[in-house]
């Protein structure tokens, strides 16, 4: 049966909202026979990965960075997945190995969230995934629409992990 991983952080009343959104969205009756798997980062591994067709990442927008916890799951399981890196060590561009698993990121910050989510698609850069979306960036008070995109997005996913299957 089908997977989709949900990887995320979400320390707060908004960031909860967002997750519990998408993870409704990836939920929902239409589209039975995809099983759901949610990780808190810092628990995830490179095992629930490479046991999911989809991963979606969500994060809050932290001092213009991902989540310490998302950095750390990156940290974990960057070379496990497939992470290609560069002679002097440093995430590659070049092609990596591995299957292409699509993936998409959801990012709440306050104010901003630009370096959130440059840092999480310069690291994907350098695994074998495929952007399935664009990267859902929200800032503020988290409202109906933000958790409507949000519920968009987890089906979104849910639906291509059933047409990749």
């Amino acid at each position: 049966m089908p997977r989709l991983l949900l990887v995320q952080h979400c320390p707060t009343a908004a960031t909860r909202r967002l997750g519990d959104a998408v993870l409704a969205g990836a939920r929902h009756p239409d589209l039975e026979g995809v099983v759901v798997v949610v990780r808190e980062a810092l628990d995830a591994t490179a095992d629930d990965v490479l046991a999911a067709n989809a991963v979606v990442l969500g994060t809050p927008a932290n001092f213009g960075y991902m989540s310490g916890a998302l950095k750390h799951f990156f940290d974990r399981s960057f070379l496990a997945l497939g992470g290609a890196l560069d002679a002097d060590g440093s995430g590659s561009t070049g092609p990596a190995s591995g299957p292409r698993v699509p993936w998409a990121l959801w990012v709440h910050g306050n104010y901003d969230t630009v370096g959130a989510v440059r840092s999480v698609e310069s690291l994907v850069a350098a695994l074998p995934w495929r952007r399935a979306a664009p990267p859902l960036a929200l800032t503020g008070e988290v409202t109906e629409d933000h958790e409507a995109r949000a519920f968009e997005l987890g089906a979104t996913l849910a639906a291509l992990t059933l047409e990749d299957a």
